[in-house]
């Protein structure tokens, strides 16, 4: 999708639903952006700091650790770390139920027709799908918002010591296309990357050249989506 104009300018199974995994932080982190100030303070609760289970993507918060919401939200967008999804929506909302509301209704605003989400952070729930096309929209509508950017294109960020761990946490962004990494494609700006057994591997990305910003989905893919991905934003580009 053009970002600027909402052009679709490829798609396939665009309206089949779909498990998103973790790019479900998108809209997380949209959330986050437009309800907490530069000055909240997030304090992990118990339930968000045992939400995760071994091998989730985590940065291992304790139970009343603090946190600011910059430090917050690029845990979320860089580490994908589950547990600090359920703490930002708790915070945003008073609990994961009234944020997964929340939720539900910013993506209705967006036009998002075959979309329901459960949770904050993508982990496995039947009731917690999207489409290509309704994540494009939610991509689209979250790069609009500066802040969102800023969290949604850093290479790298650290968390300082904390009340309750000595040491900085180092966070690097999974997304493998930006500069300088693995798969590097010329023009990606950032994104979010996802994978669950269920899901398989989900990947937005955001890529410029010129004047074009371009948004590229990629659902349930078996290859990590990187070469989907890049076929898409050739096509796009060209």
């Amino acid at each position: 999708m053009d970002v600027n104009t909402e052009a679709v300018l490829y798609s396939k199974n665009a309206d089949t639903q779909l498990y998103p995994a973790s790019i479900t932080k998108i809209l997380t982190t949209l959330l986050a952006c437009e309800n907490l100030n530069a000055k909240t303070n997030i304090t992990v609760s118990e339930k968000a700091s045992t939400s995760v289970t071994a091998g989730d993507s985590s940065i291992y918060a304790a139970p009343g650790e603090k946190f600011t919401r910059d430090q917050a939200l690029m845990a979320v967008m860089l580490q994908s770390a589950n547990e600090m999804s359920v703490a930002v929506a708790e915070e945003v909302s008073g609990s994961v139920k009234k944020f997964a509301e929340l939720m539900n209704w910013r993506a209705k605003l967006f036009g998002c027709k075959n979309t329901h989400f459960n949770n904050p952070n993508g982990l496995p729930d039947e009731n917690h799908y999207t489409t290509a096309s309704d994540m494009a929209k939610i991509a689209k509508s979250a790069w609009l918002n500066p802040l969102f950017r800023r969290y949604c294109t850093k290479r790298y960020y650290e968390i300082p010591p904390t009340n309750k761990f000595a040491e900085a946490r180092q966070l690097l962004n999974h997304h493998k296309m930006m500069a300088g990494r693995d798969y590097a494609y010329d023009g990606v700006l950032g994104g979010k990357t996802g994978y669950t057994d269920a899901a398989g591997a989900t990947l937005i990305t955001y890529a410029k050249r010129g004047n074009m910003t371009l948004v590229a989905v990629v659902m349930n893919s078996v290859n990590g989506a990187w070469a989907d991905t890049k076929s898409l934003l050739d096509y796009g580009f060209d």
